[in-house]
């Protein structure tokens, strides 16, 4: 299940009621360790499969409206995302994967997913 829409759309984390719920629907013994190993395993290989067809961070942006034009009017008013502050996110997101500024995970990072 995709974290982003169960945890933002739903409000379901992986704790231990989701653990319950794998484990009752598959029969696999998995604890939530277990499920977020296999999470952070699937995203380490989608980038993998972007590095090599050739992303890097240079790829990794926003459209240049939210990066350049502030919102109009709402509750996010005059927000918006200029690229410094992305690419300050990035430093942070990547260090955070055990990837390299370049955004291309690392050996050590894939080597302790096993992959």
């Amino acid at each position: 299940m995709c974290r982003f829409t169960s945890e933002r759309g739903f409000g379901l984390f992986v704790d231990e009621p989701y653990a319950r719920a794998v484990r009752a629907v598959t029969g696999w013994d998995m604890d939530v360790a277990e499920l977020e190993r296999i999470g952070e395993r699937i995203v380490n290989l989608e980038r993998l499969f972007n590095v090599r067809e050739g992303v890097r961070r240079d790829q990794d942006v926003l459209p240049w409206k939210v990066m350049h034009e502030p919102i109009p009017e709402g509750p996010s008013a005059g927000m918006y995302c200029p690229p410094a502050e992305l690419d300050a996110m990035l430093d942070d997101y990547y260090a955070l994967r055990g990837w390299d500024a370049d955004g291309v995970p690392t050996r050590a990072r894939l080597s302790a997913l096993g992959l």
